[in-house]
């Protein structure tokens, strides 16, 4: 819209200019929220925003249904899920695509041989014969009793850990399940 002659122009929104037509119309639909974000906030929701854009349409259903379980859950999980997240964001780049590789790989692996529990948390012999499920449950139970400062120590032993010394371990701990042959 043009200025009339003698009146002054509504003060320049700054960060609007360089927006595309389409982000722009977004931002001056929410003009007052876009006002009130400072220039840090104003780029992190621009590249949430195209972020999203570029994503397919199953990733943002995903999204969206992450999204509700998110906010079914209680204000405990939700807390707990925020502080694993930041935790996340904190670890240099390198850890977390060495975590995002162990995922992967953890993913294609058979149903049967994924293990709920990461491997260092469970010391050799700690598991029964056979695997039963109250050697399990008390293997979880001791995790669970570990501080982060434990689990991060046994996680980064484990990572420390030859390749070979891991399969021995591996093996041992199959061997230990199926019982005396």
């Amino acid at each position: 819209m043009d200025v009339a002659w003698g009146q002054t122009p509504p003060p320049a929104i700054q960060g609007l200019d360089k927006l595309t037509p389409e982000e722009r119309a977004i931002a001056e639909r929410n003009l007052e929220r876009w006002q009130r974000l400072t220039p840090e906030e104003r780029q992190r929701a621009l590249e949430n925003y195209r972020h999203w854009k570029s994503m397919t349409p199953e990733e943002r259903e995903t999204a969206r249904q992450n999204y509700r379980r998110f906010r079914q859950l209680t204000p405990d999980q939700r807390a707990q899920i925020l502080k694993d997240f930041q935790h996340w964001n904190e670890l240099p780049k390198e850890r977390q695509q060495e975590l995002q590789q162990a995922y992967e790989r953890w993913q294609r692996l058979p149903q049967d041989r994924r293990d709920p529990h990461p491997a260092a948390a469970r010391p050799v012999g700690i598991d029964e014969p056979g695997g039963s499920a109250s050697g399990v449950l008390r293997n979880q139970e001791r995790w669970r009793q570990m501080s982060p400062d434990e689990r991060e120590r046994l996680r980064e032993r484990w990572q420390q850990m030859p390749p070979e010394e891991r399969e021995r371990l591996r093996q041992q701990r199959q061997q230990q399940r199926r019982g005396p042959q």
